[in-house]
């Protein structure tokens, strides 16, 4: 079997780890490709409730090999943290030997940086994410792989936490950070990573060649991509399905197929432009019945009706081949829904998404209604079941986004879960 791309299709936290907990059933590796412990899913099955930042989330079946990529930012201290909270042994989790890692100096300028914008602040987590990417491009990270070699690793270590304390001291007025400690971390680190550290890539191809299934686990959302999203409100890596190639290793022609989790409304956190939010009591009812708060921050997180616009846009960068559309059961009760059909920019009507986020900023959303519904759809788990003002909001869905629905998810548990169509045959 071919590998599976299960991407979030809209701003973030679209129910993305509990897709992948349900789907990982069938799988024999999952491979997490981007972000780092900025990221939160959360999976709930009959072992618990698990609250994950960095571990794919196939850890709760035993036969499916866990895999961070290359284009993953790990912070050691979460990771074995995580590793330790869930019991994982080298033969359940593997660490690329060439993602970087998250120092502690990266955290310190991260919230340093954000501090200095004040007002025009990101809302970035402030958990080194960033500056771990930006050393990346410019050819200063740390591997995880360089843990392994602490003699040459300690000597890079001492150019570079000198040129950052500069930075830190000389241009946001901080703290220094100390390079001892440091050493020490990166002992500490090696001595309890080294046995998951290994060339991941060839355990994914290998997995692959023996047809066996691959489930590629996106972190954050599309419209955060640095390239493709709502620039410069959006993360530091690439959540796309082009970032999968380049995160693991893998060719295109890897893929069976590329589905989109998304939300049956909106939610972005942080700043941003956001056409279909909703303010007031609408969007507090939504926050307050769906839990709408962050895994990762606590957050709130802000609310909008579903933006279809921005969805076709995802579908097409990413090829999304099929729709995965979680908390719908949230929408039960409603007299009216709202589906975002095309955006009013300075006076004219489009139906094309602009990733320019001044012009985006100024986007009115059009709106079609769909009549809500008063039949409960939590816990169903059979096509049967849906009722038919539910089944018309999935029908219009489709047809504003132009991809048919495959699962749907009615419950944060596992087993709250309606398959309309296999997504991996």
């Amino acid at each position: 079997m071919p590998a599976y791309a299960v991407i979030g299709a809209q701003w973030g936290d679209e129910g993305k780890g509990k897709i992948i907990d349900f789907l990982a059933e069938n799988a024999a590796i999952v491979a997490r490709y981007s972000g780092g412990n900025n990221a939160g899913h959360t999976v709930v099955n009959e072992g618990g409730t698990f609250k994950l930042h960095l571990v794919p989330s196939g850890i709760c079946w035993p036969h499916t090999m866990n895999v961070i990529g290359n284009g993953v930012v790990v912070d050691p201290d979460v990771l074995i943290k995580e590793i330790n909270e869930n019991n994982l042994v080298p033969n359940r989790l593997s660490v690329s030997d060439r993602a970087h890692l998250i120092m502690p100096y990266h955290v310190v300028i991260d919230q340093l940086e954000e501090q200095r914008r004040g007002d025009a602040a990101l809302g970035t987590t402030g958990r080194g994410v960033g500056p771990a990417y930006v050393d990346k491009v410019s050819r200063q990270g740390i591997r995880v792989g360089e843990l392994l070699d602490a003699e040459d690793l300690n000597l890079r270590l001492t150019k570079i936490v000198g040129f950052k304390n500069e930075l830190i001291t000389k241009i946001y007025g901080g703290d220094p950070v100390d390079l001892d400690n440091i050493f020490e971390q990166t002992r500490k680190w090696a001595s309890e990573l080294a046995p998951y550290i290994k060339p991941v890539e060839n355990l994914v191809a290998a997995a692959i060649d023996k047809k066996e299934n691959v489930i590629v686990e996106g972190a954050q959302g599309a419209l955060l991509d640095l390239d493709h999203g709502t620039y410069p409100f959006v993360t530091s890596s690439n959540p796309t399905v082009g970032g999968t190639l380049t995160g693991l290793g893998m060719g295109p022609n890897s893929y069976g197929g590329v589905a989109g989790v998304f939300k049956a409304y909106c939610t972005r956190v942080g700043a941003g432009p956001f056409p279909t939010e909703i303010h007031g009591e609408q969007g507090n009812r939504i926050r307050e019945m769906a839990g709408e708060f962050g895994v990762t921050t606590g957050r709130a997180r802000r609310i909008g009706w579903f933006d279809g616009v921005a969805a076709k846009y995802s579908a097409r960068v990413n090829g999304f081949d099929g729709m995965i559309i979680t908390r719908l059961d949230t929408l039960d009760g409603w007299d009216e829904i709202k589906i975002c059909v095309a955006y009013e920019i300075d006076g004219v009507r489009t139906d094309q998404f602009p990733v320019d986020s001044v012009m985006l900023d100024r986007a009115k959303p059009i709106y079609e209604s769909v009549t809500g519904w008063t039949e409960s759809t939590r816990s169903i788990t059979r096509p049967n079941q849906i009722n038919q003002g539910a089944k018309a909001y999935l029908n219009k869905l489709e047809k504003v986004v132009g991809i048919p629905v495959k699962i749907v998810s009615t419950g944060p548990h596992r087993k709250e879960t309606l398959v309309l169509e296999d997504l991996m045959s």
